[in-house]
């Protein structure tokens, strides 16, 4: 287990490597640039701006120097924000931003895993059927749509439910929460349906069912662990995804999450707070795959770790 744990770390460290200096170019390439405005600034200020950053130097030049100070931890200074840092910014976004998905993560879990245990406990029955077809309209609504129409029904028409902040009003976190939250509770319902089926399909499943186990003691002793592994799998890719699928809900309820600000950087050309949320975020995704990869072969000792 060690050794795959660090094969895990020594494989991820090209990769983040690779989106960094993937990122750094690509945002360049772009039109524009961080200090381009509707009113264009004086040659002179222009001037003393990109000198004070550092954007006069050639390319390569500049990439030597983020990558040196990317070492020390310093994401470096924000083009648009005057005298704050990305390390700053990104330390009040990000729990924000951590506590929505893991808010939503908990309720995918929770609600996906229980339809999934339903369906499998009467496979080919109404409860299986009606359970499916929810997963699947919740799989085909995405989050930019499921959004806008809780808005519309929870918070104008039936106006129960806040519409935008995050802590600020009472129930004011379920609409974002519920909105990030049920595709991937919708995935999780169909996964842990076919894990389920799949164990009790096995051997060892029927010797229980044949010395006279009820059915729901079957699914919670025997074939529960076995037939979530597929969940945990997911759960890993899950929670990354819910970061980064969390800029849509943060800017549809005004969440002051690192997600807005990565898209208000994505606007206003802001290099240093593009790079310091990508690079963070891609981090996360990798540590979260790895992780997912180890827990699972922990819950199923028989796959064998390839190395």
């Amino acid at each position: 287990m060690l050794k795959f744990t660090l094969l895990r770390i020594a494989q991820a460290l090209p990769v983040l490597l690779v989106v960094i200096t993937t990122t750094f170019f690509l945002v360049r390439m772009a039109p524009g640039g961080p200090f381009d405005a509707e009113r264009a600034l004086p040659a002179d200020v222009l001037a003393k701006l990109e000198q004070r950053y550092q954007l006069d130097q050639p390319v390569l030049v500049q990439y030597a120097n983020y990558m040196g100070n990317l070492l020390r931890g310093d994401f470096g200074p924000s083009y648009r924000y005057a005298n704050r840092s990305v390390t700053e910014m990104i330390a009040s976004g990000l729990p924000i931003t951590f506590e929505l998905a893991a808010w939503a993560i908990l309720v995918a879990l929770v609600f996906g895993v229980l339809a999934g245990f339903i369906a499998a406990l009467r496979p080919n029955s109404w409860q299986d059927h009606s359970s499916m077809a929810i997963a699947m309209a919740g799989i085909c609504l995405p989050s930019f749509l499921m959004g806008p129409l809780l808005v519309l029904v929870f918070g104008i028409w039936l106006e129960w439910l806040p519409v935008s902040g995050w802590g600020y009003q009472a129930g004011d976190k379920v609409l974002p929460v519920i909105t990030l939250a049920s595709g991937y509770a919708a995935y999780i319902a169909r996964l842990s349906r076919a894990g389920l089926l799949e164990e009790l399909g096995k051997d060892y499943i029927r010797t229980a069912r044949a010395k006279g186990l009820s059915m729901s003691r079957v699914l919670l002793v025997h074939a529960l662990r076995g037939g979530l592994a597929p969940v945990v799998a997911f759960a890993g890719p899950a929670l990354a995804g819910l970061l980064a699928g969390s800029f849509v809900v943060e800017t549809i309820f005004q969440i002051p999450g690192l997600g807005r600000f990565y898209v208000q950087a994505a606007f206003n050309r802001d290099y240093t707070m593009i790079l310091g949320s990508t690079i963070l975020l891609s981090a996360l995704i990798i540590a979260f795959n790895a992780l997912s990869d180890i827990v699972t072969a922990w819950m199923n000792p028989r796959m064998k770790l390839k190395t």
